[in-house]
């Protein structure tokens, strides 16, 4: 199958071949015929498999065979959960809309509002934006969704998992009820589920992946080290192998800056992203790590969904998620797009229980690998997969007692009735104020 087949229009197809694609990716097969019947989709797909370009290029089809947008108005809203990623995609629908007359933007917070809000007032056919900057704006008047065609949730799960529900319910309630609806995220959890019986109508439902599962094209293994000497272990790996390119994810904000302070002693070229730093940091940091001027990006689980690094061939971890599920969005940041790539983990003893979690949910065993003079004194326990314990059924609530029988009519035991009336008792106290008198 190739991209001419799917239905695209030329200026798009010669975008595609500009890129130098000339098949489409499952997801890209099965998702944009769908999107150009004008069906509402849920899609679930592994990242690095192409989701982004699964709903621009129809997005774009669609868009360019109708009216441009005048002053204020927005003919379709793509919601991201992060500053990195609604810029990532903002780039793609430019990258694939260059030779289309239609006007695009990206907000976001972190940078001054102005600027977007005059940009907003010229009209745009396509808005990218994160839940809280879009509600700042439309609270200033800066944009109507009277015209909105189309809207779409770009890692819906994620934005659930960042507490912005609320937000997405306030934006909803602003958008017209006649419009298509897209949503496209890594697993459809319950709460997902949950939130598209609100949003979508008779939706084609696509995946093409299996739940919670990694990219075969990633290889994974771990390195048994102990804590203290992780950072010195990180630094001999990157020298031995010449890893030019290193995604290197940190549990905390501190570890991270730590990591990249000690990485530059070692005249390793690196920088921190994570939300401490401002917009305009974090932008340089990836732009430079992006054209090779940096060979180490340390980040928080705040990348893990937004970084889209073509042919990356590294990810480290240095502290293991605490929730097994991000483990699976880190590693997704290599791998992608038909390319291979390579994750390692360094695994100290106290993180036993998350490796376990982690091998549980991708129901696979990591292979470890001891580096030579880098042997953990305290020894990494061997754990056999099992799969997790179900969960314990509830007790049933006491039912209460009162005057002798029970709320749901069932009479007290002779003991219930003879014990004594607590303390709070008003027969008591009321007792107790006769014989004062």
């Amino acid at each position: 199958m190739s991209f001419s087949t799917l239905g695209l229009s030329e200026p798009l197809l010669k975008a595609v071949a500009d890129e130098g694609y000339s098949a489409p990716s499952p997801i890209q097969a099965q998702a944009i015929p769908a999107v150009l019947e004008g069906r509402d989709v849920m899609a679930a797909a592994q990242t690095g498999t192409g989701k982004t370009a699964g709903f621009t290029l129809p997005l774009l089809h669609g868009l360019s065979r109708g009216q441009p947008a005048k002053a204020n108005q927005v003919r379709a809203l793509v919601l991201t959960p992060t500053r990195e990623l609604a810029a990532q995609v903002a780039e793609s629908v430019e990258t694939y809309g260059k030779y289309l007359n239609l006007r695009s933007a990206v907000v976001f917070g972190g940078v001054k509002i102005n600027p977007q809000m005059m940009r907003l007032r010229k009209g745009v056919d396509i808005l990218i934006a994160t839940p809280g900057r879009l509600l700042d704006l439309y609270q200033q008047n800066a944009m109507s969704f009277q015209k909105l065609e189309v809207l779409i949730l770009d890692e819906a799960d994620r934005m659930l998992d960042m507490g912005f529900i609320h937000d997405i319910k306030r934006i909803l309630k602003a958008l017209p009820q006649k419009r298509q609806n897209l949503m496209f995220s890594a697993t459809f959890s319950e709460d997902i589920r949950d939130l598209a019986k609100t949003i979508v109508s008779n939706p084609v439902e696509i995946s093409v992946t299996p739940r919670n599962s990694t990219a075969v094209s990633v290889t994974q293994w771990i390195h048994p080290v102990d804590k203290n000497q992780k950072r010195h272990l990180l630094v001999e790996l990157i020298n031995q192998h010449k890893w030019e390119q290193v995604l290197v994810f940190s549990r905390t904000k501190r570890g991270a800056n730590r990591l990249a302070e000690f990485l530059e002693k070692k005249d390793i070229q690196a920088a921190a992203i994570h939300g401490n730093k401002s917009q305009g940091a974090r932008t340089r940091a990836l732009s430079e790590f992006k054209s090779g001027k940096l060979r180490v990006l340390v980040a928080t689980d705040i990348a893990a969904r937004g970084l889209d690094i073509e042919q990356l061939p590294q990810v480290v971890n240095l502290d293991l998620p605490e929730v097994a599920q991000d483990y699976v969005h880190r590693i997704g940041r290599t791998g992608r797009a038909g390319a291979t790539g390579q994750a390692i983990s360094l695994v100290s003893a106290d993180e036993a229980q998350l490796l376990q979690d982690i091998e549980r949910l991708i129901q696979t065993l990591l292979p470890r690998e001891l580096v030579e003079g880098y042997e953990p004194e305290n020894k990494l326990p061997e754990l056999a997969l099992r799969p997790p314990a179900k969960p314990k059924k509830p007790k049933k609530p006491k039912a209460q007692r009162h005057a002798g029988s029970y709320v749901d009519g069932s009479k007290s035991s002779d003991k219930d009735s003879r014990r004594p009336p607590t303390s709070g008792d008003p027969w008591k106290r009321r007792r107790s104020h006769n014989k004062a008198r």
